[in-house]
């Protein structure tokens, strides 16, 4: 069984719009994360999007992902949380 951590984001009204201008940086930020295995896969949730959800290794400071996020910083997300997930 491999253990995981799943960030939960929820977004505004309206965030495929308001999301544009820090897209760019966000999938950045998400890309660095993957690249260096600290980040497992994540995506948005819902159609028009209203949130989004994230997977971590365990042991991995989501804190210092979600206070680097510019979705985070700009006001996309609008709250987070973080959830133990075991992947079965």
């Amino acid at each position: 069984m491999q253990k995981r951590q799943v960030l939960f984001y929820e977004y505004v009204e309206n965030a495929a719009e308001v999301r544009a201008p820090f897209r760019e940086e966000h999938l950045g930020l998400v890309s660095e994360w993957k690249a260096d295995g600290r980040l497992v896969a994540g995506g948005a949730t819902g159609d028009p999007p209203s949130g989004a959800l994230i997977v971590f290794r365990v042991g991995e400071d989501v804190r210092a992902f979600v206070d680097a996020d510019p979705y985070v910083q700009n006001g996309v997300a609008t709250s987070w949380r973080v959830e133990p997930w075991n992947v079965v």
